[in-house]
């Protein structure tokens, strides 16, 4: 606004960073597709809307890229794989046909886990590579919207967009360090990603900062006809987000499950409880019921529903497909109708466990994930990597608000002694964003320092 830098000025510095990063040792990966044409046309398309003061949104001239499980003109709708989106793509998801609404400038699609099936972000095929993590470029981003967190961690755009079916946004956004909201299931429409567990996935933004998230929340967060399950939500607010403290809020604790994780990561989890509880806000005891049934029917339920889309592709695909993606497809085919039809009924106990819990408690509170970002070893970059044991270390916070499709937000708090990002997680019952975002602006209070990621790209130098 105060034309001290132009959104074509900021671009021309996308494009330069852009063909830099995967030239560097090792490539960062983020973004895996990209026009420089294209890029263009909407910086200079917004450069004028500043100049003539008629600007469409806060994110008119806001780099901004979308997970390649997203439908995007023109790019190849690949969803991390080498078989499919053959062609380039000639319409728009609902939230890219948004954002160009809002002005945003989309610099590409990012990197992905093949399928989105699983949470390293590990991806050896030859056209994604492996994401690497910005603060430990040894070490993995976390996935399946690896590149999205990378994108945003190292500076290539403020915004990322990604999917979250059994914590696609909050593990990377976790790993890398950044914030990253799960909507409601149903909250923001899903329209144009490709459909690979229709009752698990939720759609969410990857942001530097919890302000960023909120406004990006604010603008994708509404029914879209050509999406049934968001169509009856009531409308999205920011109420109270502001606040200056957060007196007369309960958060809950389940001290049981909140200590399942690492020593470092619990540390300075706890003491971010400490931190809300200072700023007026109660703690309460709860115990969530069936976690490990919770965990259970949460694998059946997305694995089957995954399984079942991409019945055609196993078939027909199966040698094209990463050896993990293919265990993974494999292990679902296991899964039986009575499996399935009883995770369901599992579901509905948990939704109802959660309704009584937040009669008494405003939101849930847990670390992130139980860990911090894993090494990369050399094999990984050949073959792959699977380890069903750290996937389901992972994901061990993330599963509850897939299953139950409750919202989630995830804040960096700190780093372990290696350096690493560890991030916090508040979840709240359904279409209560508001609340979550109120609390992720405190907590970044918490965070005593920000450290610069090792790969960091200024874009406004």
């Amino acid at each position: 606004r105060s034309g001290k830098l132009t959104p074509s000025q900021v671009a021309k510095n996308i494009i330069a960073v852009l063909e830099d990063c995967d030239k560097s040792t090792p490539p960062l990966r983020a973004i895996v597709q990209w026009d420089q044409e294209q890029i263009m046309l909407m910086a200079e398309a917004s450069t004028v809307r500043y100049r003539n003061k008629c600007t469409l949104s806060y994110l008119d001239g806001i780099p901004v890229c979308l997970k390649e499980e997203f439908k995007v003109v023109p790019y190849h709708h690949r969803v991390g794989t080498v078989y499919l989106g053959t062609e380039p793509e000639t319409e728009d998801a609902t939230v890219a046909k948004k954002l160009r609404e809002a002005g945003a400038i989309i610099i590409g699609v990012s990197n992905m886990h093949e399928l989105g099936t699983g949470t390293t972000g590990c991806n050896p095929n030859r056209y994604h590579k492996i994401p690497r993590n910005p603060y430990k470029p040894n070490h993995f981003t976390g996935g399946s919207s690896s590149g999205s967190a990378a994108a945003v961690a190292a500076g290539l755009c403020p915004v990322a967009i990604g999917t979250d079916g059994g914590g696609s946004v909050r593990i990377p956004a976790s790993f890398c360090g950044v914030v990253g909201l799960k909507g409601t299931f149903g909250r923001i429409s899903s329209h144009g990603s490709l459909p690979l567990s229709y009752s698990t996935v939720s759609v969410g933004p990857i942001c530097t900062s919890v302000a960023d998230a909120a406004i990006v929340y604010s603008i994708l967060a509404e029914p879209d006809p050509l999406y049934p399950y968001g169509l009856k939500q009531p409308k999205a607010t920011l109420s109270d987000m502001c606040a200056p403290d957060l007196k007369g809020l309960k958060l809950g604790v389940d001290w049981t499950f909140f200590k399942a994780c690492d020593a470092e990561v619990l540390s300075i989890c706890e003491k971010a409880v400490e931190h809300l509880q200072s700023l007026g806000a109660s703690v309460v005891e709860v115990s969530l019921p069936e976690i490990e049934e919770v965990r259970v029917a949460h694998v059946i339920c997305i694995l089957s529903e995954m399984r079942d889309f991409l019945q055609p592709d196993f078939n027909k695909h199966f040698q094209e497909m990463n050896l993990e993606t293919r265990a993974n497809l494999a292990l679902a085919s296991q899964f039986t109708a009575l499996d399935y039809i009883t995770a369901n009924r599992q579901r509905t106990r948990s939704m109802r466990f959660l309704q009584e819990i937040f009669t008494s408690v405003n939101c849930i509170l847990t670390p992130a994930v139980a860990c911090t970002a894993p090494r990369i070893y050399e094999s990984d970059l050949l073959t792959g990597s699977s380890d069903l044991s750290f996937t389901a270390r992972s994901m061990r916070f993330m599963q509850l608000g897939n299953f139950t499709g409750i919202p989630g937000l995830v804040v960096p708090i700190g780093y372990s002694t290696a350096g690493l990002p560890i991030s916090f997680q508040v979840m709240a019952k359904w279409w209560d964003e508001a609340v979550l975002l109120r609390i992720g602006l405190k907590l970044e209070q918490f965070r005593y320092q920000t450290k610069k990621p090792s790969v960091y790209y200024d874009i406004l130098a």
